[in-house]
């Protein structure tokens, strides 16, 4: 509209009327640009409100699902153990009062397959003497040869006189190949002696079935674990994943030891899937359960409604996006410009305060960088230490080589300390002339002492011939102040004083070595 020709009036009045007309059609563009975005943003504002409003909604709904599904599953499986626990219990009762020995086989035979009709969970129930044979079971046959000592609860309950019930891993059935979940106590004689193992199995069919009437999504999953990770039963059911270890996932590494029971989002160890999960820990036994709804099946119906929702919006507000993207593409030149001036500015700043035959940064940063650290260090009630560091001769360096060599010289003592100072916090700094510094936050005597030993052993790796120098290659020397604000008076001034008063003592104790308080060391 700038460039528009205005049509012509009359004479003089025409030539007055045109300027006022150009700048009235300005005026009239930047407010259709305006209104043109008030539109749009109103109606992303709405479209974005409702959008954050339902995004959440479906989190709230899912975080809901997954905490009602982790408390009924967690209930279930605590139930279907507390009665195996107390039959067990009784039945271990009775077979000690009577004795392994005088144990009536067919009566507890009898017995037991009666309370294993009774509970659609259990897969058998055994007892088993301190040789590992069998004595007694639930089921119709004992196959030949019949010995679990090599089980793992059995060797447990032999070794440790722990009276509770254990339950164990996942293990085969040597009766009928069913995998079974082992519920265990240990049997004792009179005198407290090892006299077997009461044993009842649960089938992890038991759970899978249960586990499958849940209505969960395609890639959701349900998961019983022990407390040290180790998968009992888990659906999707894959029979591989059972006794797999969860013990490095997120939930059992950093929700697990905090809270019995919670949420988490986290990416599933098993088959990489984002879930949010509830999780809870039994509180009787040693199971933690999971149940799992994919992030995918959480998210599709709302980006779908998304989907629909911004093809409306995006066909209402075409008209305006042509102008938008004329606004944008201004703002856009403007931002480059402020940036490269930003980067600039921050060139120049740069070169201020670095110094340019080292590389390093030069006193007024140093200046600066006490201030800030001597205050960070009271507050956090850390120490704050500052090494001065001199090269040793090196007027006669200048006299023997030339200043020429003397500038490459510095350079290379310069390199040295920076690649001796390793922390991102550091700062290694050019104090003048042949004297440099390093400022080290949060760091004690001893620390301190460490760095200047390593810079010092820097700066004589580099071999630089100093014919005047009685060693001669170039050396240093250092003087270490350490001081820790939230204590004592520590000022930019005595921390450099403290610290170029000990370089000197170290020059005067014949250099090439450091100095902190009165005591020499790196000699």
């Amino acid at each position: 509209m700038l460039g528009r020709k205005m049509p012509k009036t009359k004479g003089h009045d025409a030539a007055q009327t045109a300027p006022i007309k150009a700048a009235s059609e300005i005026a009239a563009f930047r407010l259709t640009v305006i209104f043109m975005l008030t539109v749009i943003l109103a109606f992303l504002g709405v479209e974005g409100w409702r959008t954050w409003r339902d995004y959440h909604a479906a989190f709230s709904s899912a975080r809901d699902s997954v905490t009602n599904l982790a408390r009924a599953t967690a209930q279930h499986a605590e139930d279907a153990i507390r009665q195996v626990d107390v039959l067990t219990a009784a039945l271990g009762e009775r077979v000690e009062g009577d004795g392994l020995q005088n144990i009536d086989v067919p009566r507890i035979h009898n017995l037991l397959v009666q309370q294993a009709k009774l509970m659609p969970q259990l897969h058998g129930l055994f007892i088993y003497g301190p040789d590992g044979k069998w004595i007694v079971t639930d089921k119709e046959m004992i196959p030949d040869p019949a010995n679990n000592a090599d089980r793992d609860y059995f060797q447990y309950h032999r070794a440790n006189t722990d009276r509770n019930v254990r339950i164990g891993d996942v293990v085969k059935s040597k009766s009928t190949d069913d995998l079974i979940i082992p519920i265990s106590r240990r049997l004792n004689n009179p005198d407290g002696s090892f006299a077997g193992v009461l044993l009842g199995t649960i089938k992890v069919s038991y759970f899978v079935d249960y586990y499958g009437d849940f209505k969960i999504d395609d890639k959701g999953a349900l998961v019983l674990a022990l407390r040290n990770g180790t998968i009992l039963v888990r659906r999707p059911f894959i029979a591989s994943v059972i006794g797999q270890s969860l013990a490095d996932s997120e939930v059992f590494k950093n929700y697990l030891p905090f809270s019995s029971q919670g949420i988490a989002e986290v990416r599933a160890v098993v088959d990489g899937t984002q879930r949010l999960y509830g999780y809870r820990a039994l509180s009787t036994y040693p199971l933690v359960v999971e149940t799992g709804l994919s992030r995918e099946s959480i998210i599709a119906p709302w980006r779908w409604d998304l989907i629909k929702t911004g093809f409306v919006l995006m066909s209402v507000i075409t008209a305006f996006t042509i102008f938008g993207l004329i606004v944008l593409r201004q703002l856009r030149q403007r931002m480059v410009m402020e940036k490269d001036l930003r980067r600039a500015h921050q060139a120049m700043k740069d070169m201020a305060l670095t110094d340019s035959l080292t590389g390093l940064a030069n006193r007024r940063r140093l200046d600066t960088a006490l201030i800030d650290e001597i205050r960070l260090a009271r507050r956090q009630g850390s120490s704050i230490s500052l090494i001065m560091i001199d090269v040793d001769h090196f007027k006669l360096y200048n006299d023997s080589y030339g200043h020429a060599a003397g500038d490459d010289c510095l350079s290379a003592v310069g390199q040295a300390i920076a690649q001796a100072v390793k922390r991102p916090g550091d700062l290694a700094v050019r104090y003048g002339g042949e004297e440099f510094s390093v400022l080290l936050p949060n760091t004690d005597i001893r620390g301190a002492a460490l760095v200047a030993q390593e810079i010092l052993e820097a700066i004589r790796s580099l071999r630089m011939e100093h014919k005047a120098h009685p060693l001669g290659h170039v050396t240093a020397s250092a003087g270490i102040a350490v001081g820790k604000p939230a204590e004592q008076e520590v000022s930019p001034a005595t921390l450099i004083e403290s610290a170029d008063k000990l370089l000197y003592a170290a020059k005067q104790k014949g250099r090439d070595r450091y100095c902190i308080g009165e005591e020499v060391l790196g000699a």
